[in-house]
């Protein structure tokens, strides 16, 4: 397949613009309410402890991957989702890459209380909210770009990726802001890895209580 799909000229539009907005909203809404709930909780396995250490060192490296994946999508994104159908790089194995690797990272938040069952929480509540933001968006893009997308939804996997389909493809125009924008939008996971340690100290020294433990 060819690496974008020419459908009507369009440019993007209020309502796409909208449902990007949502991502970013449910994507910081579901931080917050999640930092907040683990302030009280600890991870069975004590800090300092090689297994514990071990998890959140996976969990950076999770972090790091959803942030570099976050980028790579926005530069064959580049503005151009509501005017054609970009099938290049990511696009080509998974539908939602920028979900897919937001979702990546937020696992590595949730590993940064060392704790295994914070990265399946993590991943899977982020998952499940982008599901609903997902859809909707789907629904508007059908009826933006119609034939070349319905013949994209038949071929791509919406969000889990298919590697075997991988293909190059073209960048496009290349946005620097669009990027620079990906950038300072990922770079808020990195704000787990200081806030965990320091709830570490807190709970360590008492000044938070425990009220919950996860293995």
């Amino acid at each position: 397949m060819a690496d974008k799909l020419k459908s009507k000229p369009a440019r993007q539009t209020p309502g796409l613009g909208g449902y990007q907005h949502m991502r970013r909203l449910v994507l910081a809404v579901l931080i917050v309410v999640l930092f907040a709930a683990l302030l009280f909780g600890q991870s069975t396995f004590p800090p300092n402890t090689p297994v514990h250490e071990s998890i959140e060192m996976f969990g950076v490296l999770l972090i790091f991957l959803g942030i570099v994946g976050r980028l790579w999508s926005t530069l064959y994104i580049g503005g151009r989702k509501s005017s054609e159908v970009v099938t290049g790089g990511p696009y080509s194995i998974t539908r939602n890459p920028l979900y897919l690797f937001s979702t990546v990272a937020a696992a590595g938040v949730g590993a940064q209380i060392g704790s295994f069952s914070g990265i399946i929480l993590f991943a899977l509540l982020c998952a499940g909210a982008f599901h609903i933001v997902i859809l909707r968006e789907e629904r508007y893009l059908k009826e933006v770009l119609g034939g070349p997308y319905a013949a994209y939804l038949a071929k791509v996997p919406r969000f889990f990726p298919n590697l075997s389909l991988y293909q190059e493809g073209d960048t496009g125009s290349f946005k620097p802001r669009l990027l620079l924008n990906t950038l300072l939008d990922g770079l808020v996971f990195l704000v787990a890895l200081p806030a965990f340690e320091l709830i570490d100290g807190a709970q360590q020294t008492g000044v938070l209580p425990v009220w919950f433990t996860l293995p």
